[in-house]
């Protein structure tokens, strides 16, 4: 069983309050602007970054926007947020819970790692004058915990890979509990497509699709170089998401080193290249293609020390059907429960009105109806 986040628990943070979400194959948020949709998409991003062992300050640029509104400050002046999830896999559930102080300063105040009713890990600030926190994990041996103080700045779960000996029973639940939750934090990709991007001409790169995949066209000659079979799929997919026919999506290197995408038309109508598609024809392509694809392809950094055969991909998509019309939200839907029931790649996204109405259409999809 692949480790896989299944919940979503924004205690406080922004406009939600001791709210819970499940977390499915392909689940997708809906509701009215205001609802917080984007929300709860950016609390799982952060919780991924900060699995990645990223520091609080490049992931929460602005910390005080978090703080729930009318929240107020303590006798110290101290203001924050909470949020935390569950992943699922060979240990059965793992729980993290973690409270972000925002003001006066970004620090970490309180983590906490569980799995079956018993913690495994718990920090708390006990001086707010030094910049770390108090952490006790579970040892198991002569001493029942380990204390040891930790960065304030960092997840200490992301730490404990690298602090832990893993030489008692405790020692040894304490690690694998922290290895399936960081794999299945890890291993996100947040896809946000920009058309105007796309349309520009794409360098030469490292190959790897970025997050607003502006460097489509390169990407898709490496997939069509490297794998017949996820091309084949793209193209049929195409043939739903694109107007008029599509033979093959066809791409080259031009004589000024930049890359160019094209779609091959019958024979008689002139081939379409990539950047005249319409908004809502490039980003299905881009995003068809990344959810065909897999984390070498994407911009995204797994868990190197864990077989990729044990790693699912979790795709993060706020505004999923933006520019798509109800055939393409299908479609697009369509091809991630088809991909989706092979077990290497989620999905969870945030979508409009129309792209609700075309998910409670599709088999295999989860909605989540949210009130502003």
């Amino acid at each position: 069983m692949r480790p896989a986040v299944t919940e979503l628990r924004l205690s406080a943070f922004r406009s939600h309050r001791r709210a819970t979400f499940p977390i499915t194959p392909v689940t997708l948020f809906a509701g009215a602007s205001g609802s917080g949709k984007s929300t709860v998409l950016r609390a799982y991003e952060a919780l991924a970054r900060l699995a990645s062992g990223a520091p609080l300050e490049s992931v929460f640029d602005d910390p005080v926007s978090y703080v729930p509104e009318r929240a107020a400050a303590d006798a110290q002046g101290r203001r924050g947020f909470r949020i935390g999830c569950t992943a699922d896999g060979p240990l059965g559930p793992v729980h993290l819970d973690v409270a972000i102080q925002a003001e006066p300063e970004l620090r970490v105040v309180g983590e906490r790692l569980t799995w079956d009713g018993r913690e495994l890990l718990t920090t708390a600030l006990r001086d707010p004058g030094r910049s770390s926190v108090q952490a006790a994990w579970l040892t198991g041996g002569a001493a029942a915990v380990t204390r040891a103080p930790l960065p304030d700045d960092r997840l200490g779960t992301a730490l404990l890979p690298l602090r832990v000996a893993g030489s008692t029973e405790g020692q040894l639940q304490v690690l694998a509990a922290a290895e399936q939750l960081l794999v299945a934090l890890r291993s996100v990709f947040a896809c946000d497509p920009q058309p105007v991007r796309m349309r520009r001409p794409a360098a030469p790169g490292d190959g790897r699709l970025r997050r607003g995949c502006d460097n489509l066209a390169e990407v898709l000659l490496r997939t069509r170089t490297e794998c017949a079979t996820r091309h084949a799929a793209l193209v049929r997919a195409l043939r739903d998401g694109c107007s008029g026919e599509v033979e093959d999506l066809a791409a080259h290197t031009r004589d000024d080193g930049t890359v160019r995408a094209l779609l091959a038309r019958p024979e008689g109508r002139p081939d379409t290249p990539v950047e005249r598609l319409g908004d809502g024809e490039l980003r299905f392509l881009a995003l068809a293609l990344v959810v065909l694809t897999g984390p070498g392809v994407l911009e995204v950094e797994q868990a190197s020390e864990v077989p990729a055969a044990i790693q699912s991909l979790t795709v993060v998509a706020d505004n999923l059907d933006r520019g798509l019309d109800r055939r393409q939200s299908s479609g697009l839907l369509r091809l991630a429960v088809m991909v989706v029931e092979r077990g290497h790649v989620r999905l969870t996204g945030a979508v409009g009105e129309t792209g609700a109405q075309c998910a409670r259409e599709v088999e295999g999809v989860t909605v989540v109806d949210l009130e502003p």
